[in-house]
C-alpha cells in the first residue's frame, strides 16, 4: 500500500495525488502538519528516497526562511537534522510517498513514472 504525506493547500500535493489516481494507485493520505512523521520514520523514509537529506526541507516554506534553517543546516548533525524536521511539519518538502521499500520527496512526473510506474 502507497502512503502519501501531503498538505490539503500544497498544490504539488495536489498533483501528486492528481497522478496517482489517473494511474490507479491506491493510497492512504496522511496530513504532514496533524501526523508529523517522527524522527525514525522520518530516518526510514531517508534512507529508502537515497537522497541527500537537506532534499526533506521544504525550502521555499516561510518556517524554514523565518527560523534561519539554511544557516543552521550545515553545523546540525543527521541526527539533529531529523529531530528538526520531525518538530514541524511545514518543514518538511511534500509530498512525500512511500510503500515502506522506496520514498519520493517532492513531485515530477518524471520521477513518480520512473519510481510509482512499477507499480501499475
Amino acid at each position: 500500500m502507497v502512503t502519501l504525506y501531503g498538505y490539503p493547500p500544497c498544490s504539488t500535493c495536489k498533483k501528486a495525488e492528481k497522478w496517482l489516481k489517473e494511474n490507479g494507485i491506491d493510497y492512504t493520505y496522511i496530513h504532514i502538519v496533524e501526523a508529523t512523521p517522527s524522527k525514525d520514520e522520518l530516518a526510514e523514509l531517508w534512507k529508502q528516497s537515497g537522497l541527500p537529506l537537506k532534499k526533506f526541507f521544504n525550502t521555499s516554506g516561510q518556517v524554514y526562511r523565518n527560523e534561519g534553517i539554511k544557516d543552521k543546516l550545515p553545523n546540525l548533525s543527521e541526527d539533529e537534522q531529523l529531530e528538526l524536521l520531525a518538530s514541524n511539519g511545514m518543514l518538511l518538502k511534500r509530498p512525500i510517498v512511500t510503500d515502506g521499500q522506496k520514498s519520493t520527496v517532492g513531485f515530477s512526473e518524471k520521477s513518480f513514472t520512473d519510481v510509482w510506474g512499477e507499480v501499475l
